[in-house]
């Protein structure tokens, strides 16, 4: 099983503590659990709190609190609640609630709906790129950089998300697919060799069919990365390498679509570093697909053509389609 590479102690004082905490709260049982949850339901009196006292709250021991510390990879007790604080800190002076995600009534005004997407959307990149395993990153980038080809797969809105990635993959001379059939995605999987790259998406890290064409790929000796909110899951059990979002989920949606501006950061961070390795041929692609295609654009009034900038400043306004000009 691979699993994201933890903090030094958590890195408590680095703040993020909560967001991890509620990523690994699925992997959490019994006594361990009850500590977590106790914690992630009132953040501000687990920070004010002894352990003795969130012994008590949590109906356990001392015992069992110091085990927990050790678990999610605290030193002690007092960097936990040193952890706690600093993530509460830096949410107030955000402007943030911490517990945000109350409901979006049906008679709130537009510009509330506004203000709560964007606080709960923001706060999810922040957690996801404070907590995200940069030495997996760059492997993955290498990975995909070497590929002969590259598999992704997913279920329902997640292999939407896929598909941008998939496309611009390809857009700079990347052989890549996007598969949510299981039965296809299984096939395609089955005809993966060593040096190919397979990339699923699982927001809960287990969507059967996800879990299983992941575990074909590698099966075939492909490298495959999970890209997931909850470590440890079924899906990170099949995974060379983890990529993890941290978002925690609001009651008015569901955490996979809360999840969507997390998982593009994450593939995003990706597309750019592949982009890098691959400078000079991502470029030659990237002028051949647009040429292609040029003849099916009407260009605007007065609109002269541009082919200006450098690759990465053009690569990170492509939406995926080969005629589009940043």
């Amino acid at each position: 099983m691979a699993v994201p590479a933890e903090p030094e102690a958590a890195d408590a004082g680095g703040g993020q503590l909560l967001g991890r905490l509620r990523s690994r709260l699925p992997g959490l049982s019994g006594a361990l659990r009850q500590v977590a949850e106790v914690i992630l339901e009132d953040p501000e009196w687990a920070s004010r709190a002894t352990i003795v006292e969130l012994a008590e709250r949590s109906g356990t021991s001392s015992a069992t609190v110091t085990r927990f510390c050790r678990t999610i990879g605290v030193g002690g007790y007092t960097e936990l609640r040193v952890g706690i604080a600093t993530d509460l800190g830096r949410a107030a002076q955000a402007g943030w609630e911490v517990g945000i995600g109350a409901d979006v009534l049906p008679d709130d005004p537009i510009d509330r709906v506004m203000r709560t997407l964007l606080a709960v959307d923001v706060r999810a990149m922040q957690e996801t790129a404070a907590a995200l395993d940069l030495r997996a990153v760059e492997a993955v980038v290498t990975a995909l950089a070497r590929a002969r080809r590259v598999d992704f797969y997913a279920t329902g809105g997640s292999a939407a998300v896929l598909e941008d990635m998939q496309l611009r993959l390809h857009r700079i001379g990347i052989a890549s697919w996007t598969w949510s059939d299981v039965h296809n995605g299984l096939t395609s999987a089955a005809l993966l060799r060593p040096g190919d790259v397979a990339i699923a998406l699982s927001h809960s890290g287990t969507t059967t069919e996800t879990v299983e064409m992941l575990a074909q790929a590698r099966r075939s000796g492909a490298c495959t990365v999970a890209v997931t909110n909850f470590v440890p899951s079924p899906i990170t059990e099949v995974a060379d390498h983890v990529l993890s979002t941290s978002v925690r989920e609001p009651s008015f949606r569901s955490g996979a679509m809360s999840a969507r501006h997390s998982q593009l950061l994450v593939l995003d961070l990706l597309y750019l570093g592949v982009a890098q390795r691959i400078h000079e041929q991502a470029t030659e692609a990237f002028s051949v697909t647009a040429d292609a295609v040029a003849t099916h654009r009407t260009p605007a009034s007065g609109a002269r053509p541009r082919h200006g900038g450098s690759l990465l400043s053009r690569v990170a306004a492509q939406t995926g389609e080969p005629g589009e000009e940043p």
